[in-house]
């Protein structure tokens, strides 16, 4: 049988078009490529080199594992807290004597993290909707009608009704829940003194849901014999529960009488940062105070807006007509914030910050590479040794399945020879 001169190309081309995609894969899996190295002798570049890498390998091993506890993972918590407070205050004003207990000096009195304790205050009693004169130290001052056109002030106490009372205080009369406040005076000492004696009581519950762990402040050896007794104390009981109001105060950096009198606000800190690396009990709080009210050695009392305080009212009916109990309360509010991260031990973590480390070894490399080739006398040498660069040579016409690495590979071999020659005839 006989293969026509037509065929005989078309073999041709498929026998080579398999050659060459078996050299292709057979290069592809089964050669490995390595980058060249230069082993520079040099003191400098060499101490250079080596303490770049020593500084590396300090903020991998201090900042990134020991530090910053790279190795971990973190979780933050979802939690609740709730507050309880006790105390009773007795107040002797005009010789009307009163008793307040938790009802009356905690606002709002359902236990939440956000809370205010009235230190002092200013009562307006028998408040019936009538008209009345403004107080004397309103801005409403008149000298006639026109003066108290009907509208409402901002910082008034009611509408104008457009009568001036000349004859009398000099004042805007106003339809109002009369007779009005007068705040002009705060009472000093603060009228709730005994405040600095309330206990606080704070229980905190929180959960890392990563982990599957649930802490509460309440932490083993807290029982119920432990927290009838105990008080907060930051040496000797710090896991105590139960804090006195003055203590919060003077730890916050505050001193309790001028609190009292206008008001202020105090956050109390729970940190939770837990190593679950380690049993369970060692997660345990710890409490920081930290005064919002200000600058505790502010000596300006002209500032504006100092303190603490809200106007609160009580509702009654009397002979069928409403009236209230105005009460400007000053107090201080207290802000529970909890703070949690627990970490533990990760391999994805752990692998990162090793991976990361490991390339900023580059950074050595690279300053002395520059010091090699652009810094040292010798630099000319150190480029000619590190850089190898080919002679210019004729490209040959690659073959139509003849790969330029075999090209390449071959003009090697020739250079190879060309130089082996005369070391030969040597």
């Amino acid at each position: 049988m006989y293969t026509s001169g037509v065929e005989r190309p078309s073999l041709q081309r498929s026998s080579k078009m398999k050659s060459f995609i078996t050299n292709t894969l057979s290069d592809f899996f089964f050669e490995y490529e390595t980058p060249r190295q230069v082993l520079v002798r040099s003191r400098r570049v060499g101490v250079v080199c080596r303490l770049i890498q020593l500084g590396v390998l300090a903020y991998i091993i201090g900042w990134v594992f020991i530090y910053e506890k790279g190795y971990q993972s973190s979780d933050t918590a979802v939690g609740s807290v709730l507050t309880k407070m006790k105390g009773v205050g007795y107040t002797n004003v005009t010789g009307e004597e009163r008793i307040w207990d938790v009802a009356d000096y905690v606002f709002p009195v359902q236990g939440d993290s956000s809370f205010v304790v009235m230190t002092n205050y200013i009562m307006t009693k028998g408040q019936k909707i009538e008209k009345c004169s403004e107080p004397p130290n309103s801005k409403n001052r008149c000298s006639s009608d026109a003066d108290c056109e009907g509208r409402s002030e901002r910082t008034g106490d009611g509408h104008m009704t457009g009568k001036c009372l000349v004859n009398t205080t000099k004042m805007c009369e106003v339809l109002a829940w009369c007779p009005v406040e007068d705040d002009g005076s705060i009472p000093d000492p603060a009228l709730l003194m005994s405040a600095e004696n309330f206990t606080l009581f704070i229980k905190n519950t929180i959960n890392f849901p990563a982990y599957g762990v649930t802490r509460c402040n309440l932490v083993e050896g807290i029982d119920n014999q432990y927290i009838k007794s105990c008080l907060y104390d930051p040496k000797t009981a710090p896991l105590c529960p139960i804090f006195r109001l003055g203590d919060l105060v003077q730890m916050s950096g505050f001193n309790f009488a001028a609190i009292a009198k206008v008001g202020g606000a105090i956050g109390i800190i729970i940190d939770w940062t837990c190593n679950l690396d380690h049993d369970q009990s060692d997660c345990k709080p710890i409490y920081s105070f930290h005064g919002l009210y200000g600058n505790p050695d502010e000596a300006d009392t002209a500032r504006a807006s100092v303190g603490y305080n809200f106007r609160y009212a009580k509702h009654y009916m009397e002979d069928t007509q409403e009236k209230r109990t105005l009460l400007k309360v000053f107090g201080i509010r207290f802000d529970i914030i909890v703070r949690s991260v627990a970490r533990k031990f990760d391999i994805i973590p752990t692998l990162t910050a090793i991976g990361s480390g490991v390339g900023i070894f580059g950074v050595a490399t690279v300053v002395c590479d520059l010091i090699l080739l652009y810094l040292l006398p010798k630099r000319e040498f150190y480029n000619n040794m590190k850089f190898k660069v080919t002679e210019t040579m004729e490209k040959e016409p690659l073959d139509e399945f003849k790969s330029e690495k075999e090209v390449s590979k071959k003009h090697s071999e020739e250079v190879l020879v060309h130089h082996e020659a005369p070391l030969s005839e040597t």
